[in-house]
């Protein structure tokens, strides 16, 4: 068995595998998006106004940010939860206009 410079024998590493296996999350339009990208977006599509209009949280109503946003909803998963749901719509609606 190799050793490393330290004289400990090195485990032997199997390679990655070459195909990696299907993703489970490939259907998922929220994998792989951030609350950050969810939060902008929301913001850019809505505005704030509409978006605290939306889901009723101070953080959206009340002299509203993104960095403000992101430190409440990561504490509060059901207020994330309204999130993901809204982008979720956002995006349908913007599937929808695009096809029109």
């Amino acid at each position: 068995m190799p050793e490393s410079a330290e004289g400990a024998p090195i485990a032997h590493q199997s390679p990655a595998p070459a195909n990696p296996p299907p993703a489970k999350q490939r259907h998922n339009p929220l994998h792989g998006v951030t609350l950050e990208t969810m939060v902008v977006a929301l913001a850019d599509y809505f505005g704030w106004d509409e978006l605290g209009q939306q889901i009723p949280i101070r953080c959206f109503q009340i002299d509203p940010s993104v960095g403000s946003s992101l430190k409440f909803l990561r504490k509060t998963p059901w207020a994330r939860d309204k999130v993901e749901s809204l982008y979720l719509f956002m995006l349908r609606d913007q599937k929808r206009s695009a096809q029109e």
